[in-house]
């Protein structure tokens, strides 16, 4: 594991390290967890584009070519 060294105001940091105390964690334990959700989502968009391809490609559904309105789009989910 690699070291990270940040330059945070020091006002911030305090906050920080206060909020991090309430929730039963530390500042460090926060940025590695933003760092590895920001790090990751690309790639969780990318897989879940792929995912939503691939059900469209193998989905028996089919609109039979009609065509909606916004309109009766939004009448339809009204009724819901």
């Amino acid at each position: 594991m690699a070291n990270l060294t940040l330059s945070i105001d020091d006002d911030v940091l305090k906050k920080a390290r206060m909020r991090a105390t309430s929730e039963d964690t530390s500042v460090n334990a926060v940025v590695r967890h933003y760092l590895e959700g920001y790090a990751g989502a690309q790639e969780d968009r990318r897989r879940a584009v792929q995912t939503i391809l691939q059900l469209a490609r193998t989905s028996d559904a089919s609109s039979e070519g009609r065509r909606w309105t916004r309109d009766e789009i939004y009448e339809e989910r009204l009724k819901r």
